[in-house]
């Protein structure tokens, strides 16, 4: 493990998502240590999106913004909002000078499969109809998350393919979870690597699920047809449970015909690019925001 991080896992807690409404609150706690950036050169607003329900974002505005980045934060699907997320959210519109618009979806057990997806799309059809009112090109849309985040932002990119939605133009999946069989080498292996593990990926896929039995918008690594997608960058960290199965996805989007930009992060863990002070916490944002400015500004 890179010897930066290392130092700071004690300070992260053991969660289990045993009890949501617990793990809500240490998980705000532990956004709270996460330095914001100055936002005092863009517009920040938060807006209700017309849905069934209404959903909260927050949209981040950088002066001469080409596109627009709808995001979706990390938190296993049963933690996290636009508060929580605003450290990152702020971050990726300040590195890649894209429209962020973070997405406060409906949160699982509560409201499992399909509501964050449903909240997700409904953001995703907001922006493309409101792109002039937000300054940017309806043509330069991305969508994008970390963790449980990456699974929705991947799923709204097939919904969008099937469904004739609107276009997307690239994907920015970080960490993803996308598969719910955990079969691959480090589901099976990693069952106690810092703040994601195997049994805590197995209950948030609990939590999401439901009742319902996954379908590939519920987890992306099911679809069998990857054709057709838009261009994507996929990262993954190397002690994380869900790291196999967003190799093998790239790989697959590849084999597909979709251009893909593939990175491995040496000595991380899952979520560990919080630890900011860290040269290689540092590169991964530095990376994915340059990733997301490059793909909207072709």
């Amino acid at each position: 493990m890179d010897p930066e991080l290392e130092a700071f896992i004690p300070l992260f807690p053991r969660a289990d998502l045993t009890d949501p409404v617990v793990e809500r609150k240490s998980f705000a706690e532990l956004a709270t240590a996460v330095p914001a950036p100055d936002t005092s050169g863009m517009e920040v607003e938060g807006r209700l999106v017309p849905a069934d329900p209404d959903v909260p974002v927050r949209v981040y505005r950088p002066q001469q913004a080409q596109g627009a980045l709808i995001w979706m934060h990390g938190g296993g699907f049963v933690m996290g909002d636009v508060d929580t997320e605003h450290p990152w959210a702020a971050r990726i519109a300040e590195g890649s000078g894209a429209v962020v618009v973070s997405v406060g979806y409906r949160l699982a057990p509560e409201n499992p499969y399909p509501a964050a997806l449903d909240d997700a799309y409904a953001v995703l059809a907001w922006t493309a109809e409101h792109a002039s009112e937000l300054g940017v090109d309806p043509e330069r849309i991305a969508v994008g998350g970390h963790s449980a985040g990456g699974n929705l932002a991947a799923a709204l990119a097939l919904r969008a393919r099937d469904e004739q939605g609107p276009r997307i133009r690239f994907q920015l999946l970080n960490q993803p979870g996308l598969d719910d069989r955990q079969e691959t080498w480090s589901q099976r292996n990693f069952t106690d690597t810092p703040w994601m593990n195997r049994d805590k990926t197995a209950a948030a896929w609990r939590h999401y699920l439901g009742s319902r039995p996954a379908t590939p918008y519920a987890a992306p690594a099911r679809a069998t047809d990857l054709s057709g997608l838009p261009p994507a960058y996929l990262a993954t960290a190397e002690l994380c449970p869900a790291r196999d199965e967003g190799i093998e996805y790239a790989l697959r989007l590849l084999q597909a015909g979709v251009p893909v930009e593939l990175h491995q992060w040496s000595g991380t863990f899952h979520g560990s690019q919080a630890i900011i002070s860290a040269d290689i916490s540092q590169r991964q944002i530095a990376e994915l925001t340059a990733s997301l400015r490059r793909a909207l500004a072709e």
